[in-house]
């Protein structure tokens, strides 16, 4: 039986140190990234009250995604430059 090949999304990724500083030290799947950055962003009620959809970031998470508000999905895609 054939070893089954690992996705992208479940292969370690090494982490920018801006995004380490943020969810914790590395590698760690893009699954595992997403789902620590949600905890953060929950954690620091980071979310726009009024649009959950919409991320408020404080100094930490600005190092990552942007120092202004920004929608979700955008959030993955600035979030990926920080992975390699």
């Amino acid at each position: 039986m054939a070893k089954q090949k690992t996705s992208k999304f479940m292969q370690p990724m090494k982490l920018s140190a801006a995004l380490e500083a943020v969810i914790g030290k590395g590698p760690m799947p893009r699954t595992q990234v997403i789902k620590k950055l949600w905890a953060y962003i929950k954690k620091h009620r980071l979310q726009d009250p009024k649009n959950k959809r919409e991320i408020v970031p404080d100094p930490k998470l600005g190092e990552v995604i942007g120092k202004k508000k920004i929608n979700m999905f955008e959030m993955t895609k600035k979030v990926n430059k920080h992975l390699s």
